[in-house]
């Protein structure tokens, strides 16, 4: 019993191979801290883990096993009161399904992450999944949409980088 490991341990070692680019060893590490964290009875750690192994297998080109990973996760985070991970609970299973082709589904759970996400006060976060939501209305030519989208997600930004300032003005602009 001695060197059997704690689920924080297996959790820092999924990390640790994920950053390897091993995606699906990072895929069974993540899968085993889930369930080393749901034995324990933390159920939003376990989801945590979860969203984790999703990222892993969107990145090992597995989109239907990413987003069955991580469906169901936002729940666990919305009861518990966790505006913040439900957001990106809710960012991974849009971009899952936006790699499934299944566009409609997508923008409706993107809209979802981006208003959990303000709600939990992230603007940078919100900003990302703004602008991914925009780029699949660019690629659906919805350009208006598009535009909508992205100035939603920038005007919350308190200070702009360069970039975004630049974004901005022309987002902005009044004829």
């Amino acid at each position: 019993m001695a060197n059997e490991l704690t689920p924080q341990e297996i959790a820092d070692q999924a990390k640790q191979i994920y950053q390897t680019g091993d995606y699906p060893a990072a895929v069974q590490a993540f899968a085993e801290a889930a369930s080393a964290y749901s034995d324990e009875g933390d159920a939003p750690m376990s989801a945590e883990m979860k969203n984790n192994q999703s990222v892993a297998l969107l990145r090992d080109k597995q989109a239907q096993a990413a987003l069955e990973a991580a469906q169901g996760t936002d729940l666990v985070f919305a009861e518990a009161g966790d505006s913040r991970r439900e957001g990106m609970a809710l960012a991974n299973q849009a971009s899952a399904l936006d790699a499934l082709k299944r566009f409609k589904e997508a923008i409706d759970i993107y809209t979802r992450a981006g208003d959990a996400l303000e709600l939990a006060g992230e603007i940078d976060l919100r900003l990302e999944v703004m602008q991914l939501l925009s780029a699949l209305y660019l690629r659906r030519f919805k350009f208006l949409d598009a535009i909508i989208t992205l100035q939603s997600g920038l005007a919350a930004v308190k200070n702009p980088t360069p970039k975004q300032r630049f974004m901005k003005k022309l987002l902005f602009f009044r004829l």
